[in-house]
């Protein structure tokens, strides 16, 4: 009987180990795939950003295979993103960066900027911010159009003292109760086109899959101490 017990119990305890075994081995299933198609996901909406950035660029890769990290105080931030679209030569024929406005009335707001290889802007569009509901977040392009007047900009158009909402003498328009997003906006925007003019040699001559990362260590922006009133 004592036996007959004890192999019942040695059973009981192989099965359980069994059981535990498999299941973890379906947890470790369900999770892999489902990071799978988190994946996906990401690359798909990176995909049709990058899309509607590259204006009418006519490009044969896929840009978010053809990537690299770029670093630079005029991009506000290190190790950002940016996606090459190249022709059937793979020449660059734009790029799309990530830049960073540090300077935003919440904080930092996060940009996407398709710019072409003659430094003509192609859309500029919010990745991610903090900016007041009602005021500030109509530098999103789905709640107003005001962030589609950079298309077609360059350095020189407008000219350099006119880089500013209006309020600054410049010539975009600053929102209703709030001057501070769109001016941070603006000037980060201004900032991508400056990288781009001092680094165009260096980032046109990438090569697919080599990458290039000018660097330069970026300075601690200070905390926005204006208020309310001041927008």
């Amino acid at each position: 009987m004592r036996n007959l017990k004890a192999r019942d119990i040695a059973l009981a305890t192989v099965l359980l180990a069994g059981f535990a075994a498999a299941g973890a081995g379906i947890v470790a299933l369900v999770q892999d795939s489902t990071q799978a198609r988190i994946e996906e996901n990401r690359m798909e909406v990176n995909r049709n950003r990058i899309a509607e950035l590259t204006g009418e660029l006519d490009y044969r890769n896929d840009p978010v295979h053809d990537t690299t990290t770029l670093g630079h105080e005029l991009l506000g931030g290190n190790n950002l993103p940016a996606w090459f679209a190249r022709d059937a030569d793979d020449e660059v024929v734009g790029i799309v960066f990530s830049a960073v406005a540090p300077d935003g009335y919440s904080g930092d707001i996060h940009l996407l900027i398709g710019v072409d290889r003659d430094g003509e802007l192609q859309g500029v569009r919010v990745s991610a911010h903090r900016e007041t509901p009602g005021l500030g977040d109509a530098i999103e392009s789905e709640r107003s159009n005001w962030i589609r007047d950079f298309d077609g900009r360059y350095l020189g158009n407008p000219p350099a003292d006119d880089w500013t909402v209006r309020k600054d003498g410049g010539v975009f328009d600053q929102f209703t109760g709030a001057t501070i997003t769109p001016r941070a906006v603006v000037r980060a925007v201004r900032r991508t086109l400056e990288y781009f003019d001092e680094h165009r040699d260096d980032l046109l001559a990438t090569r697919p899959e080599e990458g290039t990362s000018p660097t330069e260590p970026v300075p601690q922006a200070d905390a926005n101490a204006e208020d309310e009133a001041t927008r």
